[in-house]
């Protein structure tokens, strides 16, 4: 009995190490779907796809440690580069050198658009330390917000620099991790009144003297960007650039206020919305007011006091899952 001992035991090993390569190549055999939160082939971030089937890109830096150190991938093995626009390519590792590896396309990019609301997030979370703050920009990711923009309001006003260029990786990493295809814009932050233009539907608002503007225009222009319409105006004192909110789902959380969901009743879904959340202590009764009036509809998250980024998490989560089950209905 004993002299077979050590014998099964280098089967042991043997059988192990003979296994490995085959558990790697049926995992990353299967052809990738738009969805990716249940496998596929593995997916890496690229600024550069390749242009059509047949071309190369370079990867290098952290993406091409995390595939050649990590998951340990080698030549022929396949996988998906995407860009954070909603294009993604198929491809094979055909090179691998010291300072990176060369991906040649095994078909032309696919472009997918994302569906339902798009909820562009304003959250006053700049104070936020211990990790707080990265927490809410990974979740805001994960659950599919299209934008964040920290709020600087009078009790938080300011936030350093060095933490946006923390946030924009921990973006990128949860990006990756939950498999969408659009990376989540994060925006340089925004005082409350430079957001009352974006949640002001359809009303004029002169940024030189903080207040709403109606008057007769001698020219009038418009232009389109990812979450309003930007209007160029010439009155008589000159040049104005207004902006006019493409979306009346403008939602704030606010204590006390009509329940959420009962809000929501009342509500219908349009392709944009925007979602306001104020810093520890709360918006001052003039940055409540501005808001109301510039067309926001103030919600309660219930009746116990939240944090910022509980709060945010919350009222996220409950639109998102409002606005699929509305869409399905229609």
């Amino acid at each position: 009995m004993h002299a077979l001992g050590p014998p099964s035991l280098m089967l042991l090993r043997r059988s192990w190490r003979h296994r490995t390569p085959w558990i790697n190549a049926k995992a990353f055999a299967s052809r990738a779907s738009p969805n990716q939160s249940r496998g596929g082939l593995p997916r890496f971030y690229s600024d550069v796809l390749p242009p059509s089937k047949g071309n190369i890109v370079r990867v290098q830096g952290d993406e091409f440690w995390h595939i050649t150190r990590v998951l340990r991938l080698n030549v022929h093995d396949r996988l998906e580069l995407f860009n954070g626009t909603g294009e993604v390519t198929e491809g094979c590792i055909v090179k691998i050198d010291k300072t990176g590896l060369d991906v040649m396309a095994l078909g032309d990019p696919e472009v997918y658009v994302p569906k339902g609301t798009q909820w562009n997030v304003y959250s006053a979370f700049g104070s936020l330390k211990g990790g707080r703050a990265d927490w809410l920009i990974e979740k805001c990711t994960e659950l599919g917000a299209s934008s964040v923009t920290p709020l600087l309001t009078a009790r938080s006003p300011s936030i350093t620099d060095n933490r946006v260029d923390r946030w924009e990786r921990v973006t990128l990493a949860a990006t990756k991790q939950c498999q969408r295809l659009q990376k989540m814009v994060l925006n340089h932050p925004t005082t409350v009144h430079d957001l009352l233009p974006v949640v002001g539907v359809l009303s004029f608002y002169d940024s030189r003297r903080s207040q709403k503007m109606i008057k007769s225009c001698t020219c009038f222009s418009i232009y389109h960007t990812a979450n309003s319409v930007i209007a160029n105006v010439n009155f008589s004192s000159g040049l104005l650039v207004i902006q006019v909110s493409q979306s009346n789902l403008s939602i704030l959380a606010e204590a006390e206020a009509v329940p959420l969901m009962e809000a929501l009743s009342a509500m219908t879904i349009e392709q944009r919305g925007i979602l306001i959340i104020g810093p520890e202590g709360d918006f001052t009764q003039e940055e409540l007011k501005s808001l109301t009036e510039a067309g926001v509809t103030p919600v309660g998250l219930g009746p116990l006091r939240l944090r910022v980024e509980t709060a945010t998490i919350s009222l996220l989560s409950a639109v998102t899952f409002w606005a699929d089950s509305q869409a399905k209905e229609l």
